[in-house]
């Protein structure tokens, strides 16, 4: 049996089809890439000071061109219901240039700050608008950061953001804590690698690599940049929302259905968030990767189940002259799970760790007020005007 041969102008047709086809393939896929990581998604924002890191699928922002005019730093407060420090506040606020901070708080929705709910008019409807239910180790913490830090982009002076809670209180007065933040051209924000507590899920691993996996305190001073980063994200956000959620506590009356509950994935978001991110969008070469909060940590448990790590807080007892030195004096911080110490530095000036300090009571605030820490203050003038 003879085999056919085919001729040579037959094989040269479909050579060149075959040429054709993958011409057209590679300029299709050429022109689909080009697209994904120049197109823009819509946003609240200009998309002319965002590009997209090729590696991570991130945008990357920029910083406003051509800004001129007095930078401001943007404090953020996340808080439950009421500003019960509001008077150290004052103290603080009392003596700074009102062009070079703005103030926002996140309260419960409807909540409103005025002469019937602060002591202090500096908070007088700082309120944001849109606020939301917040619930502790749930995504809707992080989201309300984000909230804050959308509404004070809008102001395009705020060049430096500080997100701090209720019960924070300032460790100096406003003058140095400015200089100290707009000195240094990075964000400051509390970052190491998270190796023991197994709190990475990995449902997340098609979008959020083990190895950019991160965690610190939630307490951050981010540069305008990744503030937009933050307040932006819409890759890594929506993972957070989907696997990273708090395991609910034992609950004796539930029975045998905490054997099932204790088994659900553990993560606390607002813990991670950040961190997180910006270690995706390769931006931890621009950061101070610690927090200008200071916060003491300590574990209580009644037995081995229900373990865990609480802040401290520091009442008027606590909040003594010898403990607020010694916070104070802190110039570095060890991470252990990366073998790292971090140094203190503003623009590679070493500096005092801390600049703010939480949980603090109401009387220990008002012991600090009196050591003159923040300000000068007369604390009788607030015992004779508590409601």
């Amino acid at each position: 049996m003879m085999m056919k041969k085919r001729s040579p102008k037959n094989l040269w047709l479909i050579w060149k089809l075959v040429i054709l086809l993958c011409i057209i393939f590679s300029i299709t896929t050429l022109v689909r890439i080009q697209f994904y990581f120049d197109s823009s998604p819509e946003s609240s924002s200009s998309s002319s000071s965002r590009v997209f890191n090729r590696r991570s699928h991130l945008p990357i922002w920029k910083d406003d061109e051509g800004f001129e005019g007095n930078p401001k730093i943007a404090f953020l407060f996340l808080v439950r219901r009421d500003l019960p420090l509001d008077f150290i506040w004052q103290a603080f606020f009392e003596n700074a240039d009102a062009a070079n901070y703005s103030i926002y708080v996140h309260s419960e929705p409807g909540y409103v700050l005025d002469e019937m709910s602060t002591r202090t008019s500096y908070f007088y409807n700082r309120q944001i608008s849109n606020s939301i239910k917040v619930g502790w180790g749930e995504s809707s913490m992080i989201e309300a950061e984000r909230l804050l830090l959308r509404a004070a982009l809008e102001d395009p002076g705020n060049r430096r953001f500080l997100l701090l809670s209720d019960s924070c209180v300032p460790l100096y007065n406003f003058t140095y804590s400015y200089h100290y933040l707009m000195g240094s051209s990075k964000s400051f924000v509390d970052s190491f690698l998270d190796m023991k507590e197994g709190r990475y899920n990995p449902k997340m691993a098609r979008v959020i690599p083990m190895r950019k996996w991160r965690k610190g305190s939630q307490w951050f001073a981010l540069v305008r940049s990744h503030a937009k980063a933050v307040a932006y994200d819409d890759v890594v956000f929506p993972v957070f929302k989907k696997f990273c959620k708090r395991r609910p506590p034992l609950d004796a009356s539930k029975g045998k259905q905490n054997l099932r509950l204790q088994k659900q994935h553990n993560c606390i978001p607002d813990e991670h968030y950040v961190q997180t991110l910006l270690a995706m969008s390769d931006l931890e070469g621009e950061l101070e990767r610690r927090t200008v909060t200071y916060t003491s940590w300590i574990q209580s448990a009644t037995n081995m189940e229900t373990r865990s790590w609480h802040p401290v807080t520091y009442n008027y007892a606590s909040a003594n002259p010898e403990q607020i030195k010694r916070i104070k004096d802190i110039d570095h911080v060890l991470y252990e799970t990366e073998h790292r110490t971090e140094w203190c530095r503003s623009n590679a000036v070493l500096v005092p760790c801390f600049l703010f300090a939480r949980k603090f009571s109401r009387d220990g605030a008002m012991r600090l007020l009196s050591q003159g820490v923040s300000g000068n203050f007369d604390t009788l003038a607030l015992i004779r005007t508590t409601p």
